[in-house]
């Protein structure tokens, strides 16, 4: 998974790692390696600009979660949640439109939390409602290059794991192809 055409790590620290992202299929990559690191009761915030691939993000990772291809992963913009089933169930929500915080009370998504893997577009202002402990990823572009962040916030016990599978799948800067 760490070919020419996977994330390329460009900084590695103990609460946070740094990938560029050169193409779709590193971005899929990337998916791969959280599908192998994330389990039912994980939190995964998305954030970026609007078209930087939360949503591309996602559907690569509810493939690599077993969804399949005929079930349809989009952005809930509207509906605000999909519940998926892939090899766990998968809540996806996008609380881009949430109007008032006491909105995300009526969605429950806090307690599914429970019984699947949460993965929430525009969570941040939110995490604490959500239950904390969150893994976050933010797709951000730099001078041309479209980059990864990924770290921790909480207590979370689960970072060490995601890390270390996030690290496997990166290939360092220097390697040349």
């Amino acid at each position: 998974m760490t070919g020419a055409l996977g994330p390329r790590l460009l900084e590695r620290g103990e609460d946070h790692l740094l990938f560029a992202l050169g193409t779709r299929r590193a971005t899929i990559r990337l998916a791969r390696a959280f599908a192998e690191a994330l389990a039912v009761g994980d939190l995964l915030v998305l954030s970026g600009d609007l078209g930087m691939g939360k949503t591309f993000f996602t559907r690569a990772l509810c493939r690599a979660l077993g969804v399949p291809s005929e079930i349809a992963v989009t952005s809930p913009t509207f509906t605000l949640v999909s519940e998926l089933e892939g090899r766990f169930p998968i809540v996806h929500a996008d609380l881009y439109r949430l109007g008032d915080p006491d909105e995300l009370d009526h969605l429950g998504l806090r307690d599914r939390r429970a019984d699947a893997l949460l993965v929430v577009e525009w969570g941040e202002p939110h995490v604490s409602a959500l239950g904390g402990d969150a893994i976050h990823l933010a797709l951000e572009l730099h001078a041309d290059q479209r980059q990864a962040r990924v770290w921790s916030e909480g207590r979370s016990s689960r970072w060490p794991a995601v890390r270390a599978r996030l690290l496997a799948a990166g290939r360092p800067v220097s390697d040349p192809s």
